[in-house]
């Protein structure tokens, strides 16, 4: 019997993917395709000197019910009025009435120093939440200087469920400045501990307002 060679290099290992990236009527309106999903651009909120910024189902044209099973908030350079400022989200199931959601979170960082000094990883047990209805902190403490500022992303999954709990997973930089200037890099979870659709999220500093950044909600098909 002959033995068949399978010559390798004749091999076409690329994956396959149809993936498509483009913008659609403006700079925010990207959709990115790979079989079948697509990120679709629904609001952005700009601060100008803001206490708060929020995201209410069927109010300015934001979307936040049932046509999308995951939803993304982009965080680009949120200023803070003052120094020692976090940046912070809640939830609400009454379009924006209440932001008491019960949470319960998780947050660990981790930071570097300019100079290459002060590498560190740690958990952060006074910024989780345990069965709480206050704010979530989602990032490290951040600098007012002019060049200072957080920016990062946050995932919220399937809101409008009326059988699970709400899934949330976070992650933001931010720079600030100690002996010298660092940069902190957070990462939370948790989740949203109620079975009711939640239909309105909104974003705060703890300690002052937002001068200046955007928010930027997106649907993912």
């Amino acid at each position: 019997m002959a033995i068949s060679k399978l010559n390798f290099n004749s091999l076409n290992v690329t994956p396959s993917a149809n993936l498509a990236i483009g913008f659609d009527s403006g700079a925010d309106d990207l959709e990115t395709s790979s079989g079948g999903g697509a990120i679709k651009f629904i609001k952005k909120l700009t601060a100008s000197s803001s206490s708060t910024l929020s995201f209410v189902d069927g109010s300015a044209s934001v979307v936040l019910d049932s046509t999308y099973k995951k939803y993304m908030f982009i965080f680009n350079n949120i200023h803070p009025a003052s120094a020692d400022a976090n940046l912070q989200v809640n939830f609400s199931i009454d379009a924006g009435s209440n932001y008491n959601v019960t949470k319960t979170t998780s947050f660990f960082r981790t930071q570097h120093g300019e100079s290459g000094s002060g590498g560190e990883l740690g958990y952060e047990a006074s910024l989780d939440l345990a069965q709480a209805t206050a704010v979530k902190k989602i990032s490290q403490t951040s600098g007012a200087d002019n060049d200072q500022g957080i920016s990062g992303i946050l995932h919220l999954f399937n809101p409008s469920s009326t059988t699970f709990v709400k899934h949330f997973i976070s992650q933001t930089n931010v720079s600030y400045a100690y002996s010298e200037p660092y940069a902190y890099s957070s990462y939370t979870a948790g989740y949203a501990n109620t079975t009711s659709a939640v239909d309105a999220v909104q974003f705060s500093i703890n300690s002052g307002n937002m001068d200046t950044g955007t928010i930027t909600l997106y649907g993912i098909t």
